[in-house]
């Protein structure tokens, strides 16, 4: 972690969509468990409490939430992709990595996961 930099968490964001090939994916949605890390430069934030200067994660997430939701997936690759990039949507993100998990997707297995990561260059 660099000097100023703040790091937010989203843990165990738990929603359902449409998500896979067979056919029971196609017209029931599944559970999705999404975890996201983003961080940011937090001079500002650090020395306000004015919401303006930090990352909004309330607003983050109720994006994540609206897209995941009322959307359908064939792919895991292709949901954690939408959700990084609403991750990194703001200037001030510097990385964020997001895993979305499936559970149950695999006979004896808690879940199947999905993990991407998003550097600024």
């Amino acid at each position: 972690m660099q000097k100023n930099e703040a790091v937010i968490r989203i843990k165990n964001l738990r929603l359902r969509t449409f998500i896979g090939i067979n056919d029971d994916e196609i017209r029931n949605k599944q559970d999705v468990i999404i975890n996201a890390t983003i961080s940011y430069c937090a001079d500002k934030a650090r020395s306000s409490e004015n919401i303006d200067d930090a990352l909004n994660y309330r607003t983050i997430c109720k994006s994540i939430i609206a897209h995941v939701e009322h959307q359908r997936f064939s792919l895991l690759e292709k949901l954690s992709a939408d959700v990084l990039a609403l991750c990194c949507d703001h200037p001030w993100v510097e990385t964020a990595t997001v895993e979305i998990d499936k559970p149950h997707a695999l006979r004896f297995a808690d879940s199947v996961s999905m993990q991407l990561s998003w550097q600024k260059s």
